[in-house]
């Protein structure tokens, strides 16, 4: 993963970065923070939150740390197989409840 810089105010190259800060906006306005330590969790526990266990649609419903470390191919791997294999399960239930 590499670091790239692109020409400031141009919504078409900071679109990701710009989506990133609206969450977390829109997650920091829910609550009020009357401790500087509170909020600074808050953003400490979206930025897990976001990072570690929230999938993302644009990387294959795989989360970025996932991603990133490069175990996103084994995930969507065995959830086809997974799948695979409840479809298997379903076709022979419905075939012993039409029989």
């Amino acid at each position: 993963m590499s670091h790239v810089r692109r020409a400031p105010m141009h919504p078409q190259t900071q679109g990701k970065i710009k989506r990133w800060h609206q969450a977390l906006k829109n997650r920091i306005l829910l609550e009020n923070y009357f401790q500087p330590g509170d909020l600074e969790a808050q953003i400490a526990a979206f930025v897990e939150d976001y990072n570690h266990r929230r999938y993302h649609e644009s990387l294959d419903n795989v989360t970025p740390a996932d991603a990133y470390f490069g175990r996103a191919a084994a995930i969507i791997k065995q959830r086809e197989w997974i799948k695979r294999l409840t479809i298997q399960h379903r076709r022979l239930q419905h075939r012993k409840v039409t029989a």
